[in-house]
């Protein structure tokens, strides 16, 4: 069990929320994640950090493939309704799943981004899994809507005003103070 203080501290972390889905031998399932993060710049590849406990693990692990529909803002009910099994809901809302023309896996409609994930190494860890996947193609959905937060700590979120003031360069003041030095 982590220490109280340690919870506390990492649950302050804000992510993206996505839905993560697969499919093997005709079976569908998806779950909502906020631990899928981009994890090379020069190649487009993703980490999912996945539990053996969720109904979609095995279909991962079978197809060695899964989707990942990144939530804008508005999909709360999304996120939170495939945050838990499926079964528990006892399936009571088809519709905010679809299969992919393109793949064939489950996708969230009207998301931000659908990403199609081939799986290429499975490190088996603690309580989750980390799969380790070439994103092989993309398709835009509402690419300019807010994306959907998570924190433990704080919960679901939507992104808000820019961090810094507009038209100021936060990069460009260092590299000037840094042409000072050399002078």
């Amino acid at each position: 069990m982590i220490d109280r203080t340690i919870k506390r501290s990492l649950g302050q972390m804000i992510k993206g929320v996505q839905v993560v889905g697969a499919s093997h031998e005709g079976v569908s399932r998806a779950y909502t994640s906020h631990w899928v993060c981009q994890i090379s710049f020069e190649e487009p590849i993703v980490m999912a950090s996945v539990s053996p406990k969720h109904d979609t693990y095995p279909l991962m692990v079978e197809s060695g493939r899964f989707s990942v529909s990144i939530l804008a803002s508005d999909q709360i009910m999304a996120g939170q309704y495939f945050s838990y099994p499926a079964h528990k809901f006892k399936y009571v809302a088809p519709e905010l799943l679809e299969t992919d023309p393109e793949s064939g896996l489950p996708i969230v409609p009207n998301s931000i981004a659908y990403l199609t994930c081939e799986t290429f190494d499975r490190i088996e860890r603690f309580d989750h899994d980390l799969f380790l996947a070439n994103v092989v193609s993309v398709r835009e959905g509402r690419l300019t809507e807010p994306p959907l937060l998570y924190s433990a700590r704080h919960g679901w979120r939507v992104t808000g005003d820019n961090a810094r003031e507009k038209g100021v360069s936060i990069r460009d003041q260092l590299l000037e103070r840094v042409a000072e030095l050399d002078d």
